[in-house]
Order: C-alpha cells, then sequence, then structure tokens
C-alpha cells in the first residue's frame, strides 16, 4: 500500500509540475514584452510560490498562524481552478490555431496581435472562474418525493432535508455554514441526513466554532451523519467524529437506529477507511441485523459504490454523496463513467437512490455543470411507486 502511495504521488507531482510550467511559459510569452528583464526571476519565483500554496497549507498548515493557513488554503485553491482551466483553455486555443492553418477563420487583428490574442485568452479564463466561484457559492434546492411501498406504522410522511459533501474549513466557513442552516430550518424538516465529508479542516472547524451553527439545526427527530473519505484523508477521522457528536450530530459508523416503531436510519463507514485504518467496513448484512425489515429502511452510504448490495439486504432508501458530478466540467464525463449514478434519482428493484452532488467544493471551490445543493425529500410511506 505505501509503494502504491509513493508511486501515485510521484506520478500526480511530475504531472502537475509540467502544468505548471506549460501555463508559465504560455503566460509569459504574453507578459515577457511588457516585463523588464528582471521581472522574469520575480515572474518565475512567484508562479513556483503559488503552485506551492495549497500543498503547504494541507501538510503543515497546522504548523502556521491561522490567518497565514487560511490564506494559503484560499489562494492554492484557487490557483488550482486557474491552473485546471488555463490549460484546457490553452489546448482549445492551440488546436484553433491548428485548423485555422487549414480553413483561416481567425480574426486576422488576433494572429498579428499576439499579445492582444493572450490577454484574450486571459480573459475568457477570467470569466470561467468567476462564473464558477459565484456558482459555487449560490446553492438550490432540489425537491424529491419517494414512495416506499412498506407502512411505517402510523408514520405516513417523512420530510428530510439532505445535505452531503459540506467540506467545512476555510473555503466553506462558518458564514456559510450559518446560511446553510437558515436555509435548512426554512424548509422545518422532520430529520436531517449528511451523508458524509462534513468536516474538512478540523482545526478551522473547531477554531471557528461550526459546532455551535450545527447545534442550531431543529428538527423533530434530530441529525444523522456518516463519515465520508475526507473525514479519513484529514488524517484525524476520530478528532473529527468526535467534534460532530459534540455538535449534537449522531453519527452511524456500520450502525443504525430505529425511529419509533415507524422506521430504521443506517449508515456506513466509508470506504476509504480501511486505507487508514487497515480496518475494513462492515458488510452490509452485518449491519443490518437486528433489524425488522417490515419496516422502511433508510441508508447513508457515502460513496454510491454496489449498489446492488443495498438492494439485495432490503434498503428502500439509500442516500449518498461524494462525487460531486465531477464538481467542475468536463470532469462529470469521468464521474459518469465511474458509478451506476453520480447525480439525481435512480429507482432500482423496491431500492430508491438519490446521489446529491453535495454542498460545498473540494480543491478548486468552483463549480461548473453542476449547482451546490440541498435537497428537500418528502417520503410517503405505505404506497407503492414512484
Amino acid at each position: 500500500m505505501r509503494l502504491n502511495f509513493i508511486l501515485f504521488f510521484t506520478i500526480f507531482f511530475s504531472i502537475y509540475a509540467a502544468v505548471n510550467y506549460y501555463i508559465g511559459i504560455r503566460l509569459w510569452q504574453v507578459l515577457g514584452g511588457l516585463v523588464p528583464p528582471p521581472g522574469a526571476k520575480i515572474y518565475w519565483t512567484a508562479l513556483t510560490a503559488m503552485s506551492l500554496t495549497y500543498f503547504i497549507s494541507r501538510f503543515a498548515g497546522n504548523n502556521l498562524p491561522d490567518w497565514l493557513d487560511n490564506a494559503l488554503e484560499i489562494a492554492g485553491s484557487y490557483w488550482l481552478a486557474l491552473l485546471f482551466y488555463s490549460f484546457l483553455v490553452l489546448i482549445a486555443v492551440d488546436l484553433l490555431r491548428f485548423i485555422d492553418q487549414r480553413l483561416t477563420f481567425l480574426p486576422g487583428v488576433l494572429k498579428k496581435n499576439p499579445v492582444l490574442a493572450g490577454l484574450a485568452t486571459m480573459a475568457v479564463v477570467a470569466a470561467i472562474l468567476a462564473y464558477g466561484a459565484w456558482n459555487a457559492r449560490t446553492p438550490v434546492i432540489l425537491h424529491y418525493d419517494v414512495n416506499i411501498a412498506k407502512p411505517a406504522g402510523d408514520l405516513k410522511n417523512l420530510h428530510a432535508v439532505v445535505v452531503s459533501d459540506l467540506h467545512l474549513g476555510s473555503i466553506v466557513n462558518r458564514d456559510r455554514l450559518d446560511r446553510l442552516i437558515h436555509m435548512i430550518n426554512q424548509r422545518r424538516p422532520d430529520i436531517v441526513l449528511l451523508p458524509g465529508d462534513i468536516i474538512e479542516q478540523s482545526g478551522v472547524f473547531r477554531k471557528q466554532r461550526m459546532g455551535e451553527s450545527l447545534r442550531e439545526i431543529n428538527t423533530r427527530y434530530g441529525v444523522y451523519a456518516v463519515p465520508g473519505n475526507h473525514e479519513y484523508i484529514g488524517g484525524k477521522p476520530e478528532e473529527d467524529f468526535m467534534l460532530l457528536r459534540e455538535a449534537g450530530v449522531r453519527l452511524l459508523r456500520d450502525d443504525y437506529i430505529r425511529i419509533g416503531d415507524s422506521f430504521y436510519v443506517a449508515g456506513r463507514d466509508d470506504l476509504a477507511g480501511r486505507s487508514f485504518t487497515g480496518k475494513p467496513r462492515k458488510d452490509l448484512a452485518q449491519v443490518m441485523e437486528g433489524i425488522d425489515k417490515t419496516l422502511p429502511v433508510i441508508l447513508m452510504d457515502h460513496q454510491p459504490y454496489k449498489l446492488e448490495e443495498a438492494q439485495k439486504n432490503g434498503v428502500d432508501l439509500q442516500l449518498s454523496g461524494h462525487t460531486h458530478h465531477g464538481q467542475i466540467f468536463p470532469l462529470n464525463y469521468i464521474t459518469q463513467r465511474i458509478f451506476e449514478i453520480d447525480r439525481g434519482y435512480l429507482h432500482k428493484g423496491d431500492l430508491n437512490v438519490i446521489v446529491t452532488v453535495g454542498f460545498g467544493t473540494w480543491g478548486p471551490p468552483v463549480r461548473l455543470g453542476n449547482s451546490p445543493e440541498i435537497i428537500d425529500l418528502n417520503i410517503r410511506f405505505g404506497v407503492p411507486g414512484n
């Protein structure tokens, strides 16, 4: 496993360095003629520093002053977005130039003035990032109505709010969390379900006292959550779990709870846990031992893998996140190939599945091709079909 990590990071950072260098060269082709010779050293020093900011924050942030760690985290995150879309736009520009050599359709003013062409390219990238950053901070509410054939005692309807992938930290901070909770409370839910990746930076979570905000969620039956892969990637999963419990969130790790005589909420530990702790999660059949399957069963599993397991084990509704629907176009085409469903609703036999694209962001704090979302879910019991 350690060799695999070393190999992965070697390949990743080699590609990352190459892309930074390519972007640096192309940008210098635009700026070089506008900057006096000593500016080259300053330029390459600044570019190198920017390329390292995100990783300095991630790996050394706990040893830095809060203000510096936050600044590096935010600057580095936007640098990742800038790098990604600069690379895509420049590849598109090179392709257009290649086609223009044969078809001659580009405006002559751009071909005669490479600096102007370069500035136009930079403007396109800036516009993409500006929209993506705004979109990432503008959540939408999606409504779902799901019917479950099993009766839930005297309970006929359940109003749930589902929010996944909050990634609470420097980017999705206390202010954004407070706005989210205001939106949740406006829905007046019976229950709130959080299918993983809740805490991104436990230090920021604690310093900004985000637990106090989570305690402001008003429900009839409580707030329930499962771990996501980022609770483990952060390196302090037990600390994250403790912070959630202190905030009044009931964490379900290969566990379940019966809500009155009406329905069950079950939760699975995340698949990533084994890579970081060496302990595999339980099989779903083990998790559900003791559950009365004549009552409705709602399952939270952060990653929507192997949906047939939930179907086979009598789950009525599975709620997942994780995919972000790629978060930034065109990565959605990758998540669509990896997962049976990477967003939205799927009816699979007697199993209902909802995969949310999530509320927060990871890495680049932008969203393109999707919007952050809050799921407003109405479940009707004792009603067959959807």
